[in-house]
């Protein structure tokens, strides 16, 4: 897509998602036409910040502004809390305030748009890193390298990553204990968890579903590829990046990093991808999941905390989200996704990106840095709502109200895990993601399903990750 000037037929075509990504591929080019800065009255002096909305609600921004504004009397920070049902509409959101003339300076991006801006949009903070190294030590030294790897490109780094989420189970212990069983060992198996499903099924109505997951980028069939050793697109690294690792991790900590990660040759017909997905199918088959449905997850907290699922894939975000729900904190635990060929996780991180077009830059960057500070991140972050990207800030004391007693999973699956890696977002994301879950619909209809909805999906990868965006 060339043509900024999208109807609604084309931007419905793409759906939530799509529209916001799709359209940022397209309109990226034509960025000056449409950011209206020259229209009159745009322009209040502000630093301007637009953030998710539904996790960045009123105390929130507070919390942003006041402390901001007490470390920086002088720059006037405004911060726009888009409301949004996920990352896409967002996304989409974002656009609309672009082509109306209102171009923010920083945008808070999680994994799915990180090589999308940083390819068109974004501004590398590698000059930046390199001149305040010795205040950025300490950040370094508490976030663990894979997160920052998530959020380079090509050798560049365009994001401090503040927060991330882990695909890991959770699971209903009064489900467990309905059903007889034990909670699961760190190493569990793949078949250690068909057998699970199988005994909560048998101790359960005609109500319950075993295993619930959802069809998205993001904890839905991804994870079952990893533990397969796959992926929906190859992975590589990218050269580069020895700026950052030397200067900040140790040599058993930067050994294997690079400039950031890259997805290209799509793979949706090897023989482990095909496995993957026929194991998911037998799993409908058998009754012990329903085909995945779309959406966020959010309908999950309810039927999960009522005991109608026993298992789930879900982040630390969740802990606050069942705890809010009204769930005790011994009603459930987590334990690592169960290892198949390999016990690889997936995850997804977030960070500030600072856009080109901004004339506040110097301004911007000191936000990243003050947004990325522990003593921030501990007045931001106390609802449990997300995973903390500073590994001390994950304490006893933080999941003693809200649970899970296993705490220690969310970050130890990037600390006793190290190639767990972040999803596949390549900056052709939008049509890779639709493409996704369009096939991943269809190829679960039936066993029989699996390998000619397969060939469909590499076909149409195929032809999106030609696109150039």
């Amino acid at each position: 897509m060339t043509d900024s000037h999208l109807n609604r037929r084309t931007l419905l075509r793409y759906g939530a998602y799509g529209a916001g990504a799709a359209a940022l591929a397209g309109t990226a080019a034509s960025w000056d036409r449409l950011t209206g800065a020259d229209i009159p009255g745009r322009d209040d002096g502000s630093l301007v910040v637009a953030t998710l909305g539904p996790a960045y609600g009123p105390e929130a921004i507070r919390t942003l502004t006041e402390g901001f504004k007490q470390v920086h009397p002088d720059i006037k920070l405004r911060i726009n809390a888009v409301q949004a049902v996920d990352w896409s509409d967002f996304f989409a959101k974002i656009l609309t305030q672009i082509a109306a003339g209102t171009a923010p300076d920083l945008v808070y991006v999680a994994t799915e748009g990180v090589q999308l801006f940083a390819q068109r949009l974004g501004v590398p903070l590698d000059d930046w890193v390199k001149r305040d190294a010795e205040e950025l030590r300490e950040y370094f030294a508490d976030v663990h390298p894979s997160l920052v790897e998530s959020m380079m490109y090509e050798g560049s780094l365009y994001q401090l990553p503040v927060e991330f989420n882990a695909a890991d189970m959770y699971l209903n212990n009064q489900v467990l204990k309905r059903a007889g069983a034990d909670f699961p060992a760190a190493d569990w198996t793949r078949d250690d968890f068909t057998t699970l499903l199988r005994d909560m099924k048998k101790s359960s109505g005609s109500q319950f579903t075993p295993y619930f997951w959802t069809n998205r980028l993001w904890g839905g069939v991804v994870p079952w590829l990893f533990a397969n050793d796959t992926n929906l697109l190859a992975e590589s690294k990218a050269p580069g990046g020895a700026w950052l690792w030397d200067s900040f991790y140790p040599a058993a900590e930067r050994q294997g990093r690079g400039g950031g990660f890259r997805w290209t040759t799509p793979q949706a017909t090897d023989a482990r991808v095909e496995e993957a997905y026929d194991y998911l199918a037998s799993l409908v088959q058998e009754g012990l999941c329903t085909r995945p449905e779309g959406g966020n997850g959010q309908n999950l907290i309810g039927v999960f905390s009522t005991g109608r699922v026993g298992v789930t894939p879900a982040g630390g975000f969740w802990a606050g989200g069942l705890h809010l729900a009204g769930m005790k904190a011994n009603g459930f635990d987590v334990q690592y996704f169960p290892r198949w060929r390999t016990q690889r996780m997936q995850y997804g991180a977030a960070g500030y990106a600072l856009l080109r077009t901004s004339k506040r830059q110097e301004e911007a960057w000191e936000f990243i840095k003050y947004a990325a500070r522990r003593d921030t991140l501990m007045r931001l972050f106390e609802t449990n709502q997300t995973t903390p990207a500073r590994r001390s800030m994950l304490t006893a004391d933080r999941y003693r109200e809200t649970g899970p007693n296993r705490w220690q999973v969310f970050y130890d699956t990037l600390d006793k895990f190290p190639d767990t890696g972040p999803i596949p977002a390549p900056p052709q994301v939008a049509e890779v993601e639709q493409v996704l879950l369009k096939h991943t619909g269809t190829a679960l209809a039936s066993r029989r399903s699996v390998a000619p909805a397969l060939r469909r999906m590499q076909s149409d990868l195929e032809k999106a990750m030609e696109r150039d965006v």
